[in-house]
């Protein structure tokens, strides 16, 4: 199954302030997400935040904010976006999630399995999540896939958001996000 933007929605799932300095390659998850929200924005591909209890683990960081200003920012105490029932109608009538930010064990995990429960097809950004071991790292990735979570790459999001070479829209984005460095 292809993911496609008239269907998605990029959920980015508690990347906090308070957080970040914690995770492993803090900045380097930070800039895939950075990217992954400039593909959103050029797709149209609808985004959420979710901050998990922002009054002690404070808000998404302002980088990411930025790049997605009119996204809707959802507050949870659940580890869980489904279980916390933050998540906006938008996100909700549509049949896939794409999934990405921290921790990939805890709260990636335990919302993809509850977005998978509510009959979601879910995909998850295995470079754009992030947990403090590389053991959870692994072993989330692997719960999620195994209970049937797609695992995908960033380049993977922007393909099937274009779907097709040849347009302006393809050039600009080929240029802007597949040539030089990328995070």
């Amino acid at each position: 199954m292809l993911m496609q933007r008239d269907k998605a929605t990029l959920l980015v799932v508690d990347i906090q302030q308070k957080l970040v300095p914690a995770v492993i390659d803090p900045d380097g998850v930070v800039a895939r997400v950075r990217w992954l929200l400039g593909v959103a924005h050029d797709t149209g591909l609808p985004v959420v935040f979710s901050e998990q209890y922002p009054q002690g683990l404070g808000h998404t960081v302002p980088e990411l904010l930025a790049a997605a200003p009119a996204a809707p920012v959802v507050a949870k105490r659940h580890f869980s976006c489904v279980a916390g029932d933050c998540l906006p109608e938008t996100l909700l009538t549509r049949d896939q999630v794409i999934v990405c930010g921290m921790e990939t064990h805890v709260c990636v995990l335990q919302t993809v399995l509850e977005l998978l429960a509510a009959g979601k097809q879910v995909f998850v950004v295995a470079d754009a999540v992030t947990s403090r071991s590389a053991r959870d790292l692994e072993l989330g990735l692997q719960r999620m896939r195994d209970a049937g979570a797609v695992l995908v790459s960033r380049e993977m999001v922007l393909f099937e958001m274009l779907r097709e070479a040849g347009s302006e829209l393809f050039r600009s984005m080929s240029k802007r996000y597949l040539q030089g460095v990328q995070p």
